[in-house]
């Protein structure tokens, strides 16, 4: 059985518990997608805006359809639900449906880049 190979863009932050959630189920998933980084680049924000009519993030476009304000549990349930994913019992390597830590957001607020989680290597 062939896998649909989709054009994905997924509108992420930096550091985000939501926004790393989104790239776990990409992991998860081994899926290619285009990661804008609405933080680092200003202009990715204002396309977000324009293309989801919204300003909250994460942003998945998936083949041309808009996934706004949404964790990465909710993107796998959505791509599950529409035949672009089989079902996979393998452990996301971050958690999928939670916002930053308070740790995180003290960190952002004094200009500190997060100290990120376990890094795993896997086979």
């Amino acid at each position: 059985m062939s896998q649909k190979s989709p054009k994905i863009t997924a509108y992420l932050k930096t550091f985000c518990g939501w926004s790393e959630g989104v790239r776990a189920i990409m992991r998860k998933y081994d899926l290619d997608y285009e990661e804008k980084d609405i933080i680092k680049n200003p202009a990715f924000r204002w396309e977000m805006e324009q293309r989801s009519g919204q300003p909250l993030s994460p942003c998945v476009e998936i083949d041309g359809h808009m996934l706004a304000d949404i964790s990465g549990e909710e993107v796998e349930k959505w791509m599950l639900g529409n035949g672009y994913l089989q079902e996979n019992d393998a452990e996301p390597d971050a958690p999928i449906n939670s916002s930053c830590t308070d740790e995180q957001h003290e960190a952002m607020a004094l200009g500190r880049l997060p100290v990120p989680g376990k890094i795993r290597f896997l086979d």
